[in-house]
């Protein structure tokens, strides 16, 4: 699974690409982005589409808490019929995720893990693509002992079953990616009977290791 991505875009080239009106993210620092931190979305507040920030993991189910003192979160969601994600599929839960490349893990020459990082081909590295995302509003668990309970807004994004090159390096999953305008706004905005059809892979060839 998808556990760590970069994300270099400006602010200004984020509300672009994705149509957003209001900026409540302020200056946005460009670097990798790892499960558990603060990180760019783009979400509806109202009427009205924002850059903000949220911490990268969905709550978990109730199974995978038993005996756990914490929830970590998920950061990646693929069973969207399960009655724990269903809640959050509707369009007011539904975020955009800014990415210029994302890793997953493969072996070097040694045999030793190590993230491979895949981009869209041809990729300006201005312009950011999107993860389609899910976001939970202002959500109170512990993420961490030391730091106690915590209220704050979380996210995490699809995957689905990986084309090539992801799948030569992790044919188990890779992320669910939107390049198209229509896409986007498909996924703000349609019912979900319709928009779980963007729950798919890119074509073959779509994407470039670094």
């Amino acid at each position: 699974m998808c556990n760590l991505y970069a994300q270099k875009a400006g602010p200004q080239a984020i509300m672009k690409a994705a149509k957003a009106a209001r900026n409540a993210a302020g200056n946005l620092e460009p670097g990798s982005i790892y499960p558990d931190y603060a990180a760019p979305i783009v979400r509806m507040e109202g009427d009205e589409r924002i850059l903000t920030t949220a911490r990268w993991g969905l709550p978990s189910p109730a199974f995978a808490l038993e005996g756990k003192k914490t929830d970590k979160g998920v950061t990646n969601v693929r069973n969207t019929s399960s009655p724990h994600w269903r809640r959050w599929l509707t369009p007011q839960f539904r975020c955009l995720v800014p990415f210029t490349s994302f890793s997953e893990p493969g072996r070097n020459a040694e045999g030793k893990y190590e993230p491979v990082w895949f981009e869209l081909k041809d990729a300006d590295p201005e312009v950011p693509a999107f993860f389609a995302g899910i976001w939970v509003p202002q959500w109170t668990s512990v993420r961490k002992l030391k730091e106690g309970e915590v209220t704050t807004d979380l996210f995490a994004f699809l995957t689905t079953e990986p084309s090539e090159p992801v799948k030569s390096v992790h044919p188990k999953a890779m992320p669910v990616i939107l390049t198209e305008q229509d896409e986007l706004e498909m996924w703000m905005g349609a019912e979900w009977a319709f928009a779980k059809e963007l729950q798919r892979a890119l074509p073959d060839g779509a994407l470039t290791i670094v």
